[in-house]
């Protein structure tokens, strides 16, 4: 008789790991229940999260575990080919994880900083994109997006995305910068408008805006040392 495997789903719902990651996050796991969400499936006689426990029992504890080969995998009932193949790229992928460091953010401490991450790209474009940088509180960069494309006005750039999206990666002052294909930076009526509109709304929300770039061809102009922010 062929046998069934169990999946998670015939688990009770408060001891489905999956779920309870979800609800709790990935910390709150077991080292079994980390593993039952790879494996997805146990055998006739027991559940993933059973399956996991007893393999980790049998290698000796999850360093051991990750020390074995795929064929060694293989030999351990409930693993066949693929899943041994599975679990050796997850642990593969710790291992890069673990050696690998974080890319040094680039600091701005003044606005050419800023013009020199932006401009060679900013420059080449046929319509205005007007782009956000956010900071951390070393006013190291910790993300960037572009929020618009097609003419900068009020109702294109509202100052609700530009802050909902500094909210969403915890941001302690933003930077913006966008492009005037013309070549030429000078900023327009509707440029300093926007600019004092996202200035007001950050103090109202404690980001602050750091500054407004408009980048031409080869050539920007900062809205704050305009005296505009």
């Amino acid at each position: 008789m062929e046998q069934r495997a169990y999946t998670m789903r015939e688990l009770p719902a408060d001891d489905r790991p999956r779920e309870r990651m979800q609800r709790h996050g990935s910390e709150s796991l077991s080292h079994a229940e980390l593993l039952a969400i790879l494996l997805r499936t146990g055998t006739r006689n027991e559940s993933a999260v059973h399956l996991a426990q007893r393999i980790l029992n049998d290698c000796g504890g999850l360093r051991r575990f990750a020390e074995r080969s795929w064929e060694e995998l293989t030999h351990i009932r409930g693993i066949g080919p693929a899943k041994a193949l599975q679990l050796q790229a997850s642990i593969e992928l710790g291992r890069r994880v673990a050696r690998s460091r974080l890319p040094e953010m680039p600091r701005i401490s003044r606005p050419q900083d800023a013009a020199d991450l932006l401009m060679e790209e900013l420059r080449h474009y046929r319509e205005e994109h007007f782009v956000c940088l956010f900071l951390n509180t070393k006013n190291q960069v910790i993300g960037r997006q572009t929020l618009s494309i097609g003419s900068l006005n009020a109702s294109i750039v509202h100052p609700r995305e530009v802050f909902r999206a500094a909210i969403r990666r915890s941001s302690a002052s933003i930077l913006c910068a966008h492009n005037h294909p013309s070549g030429d930076p000078t900023p327009s009526p509707e440029d300093i408008q926007l600019t004092k509109r996202l200035a007001e709304a950050g103090q109202l929300l404690g980001i602050e805006l750091l500054d407004h770039l408009v980048i031409g061809d080869n050539r920007y102009i900062s809205l704050k040392e305009s005296g505009c922010l």
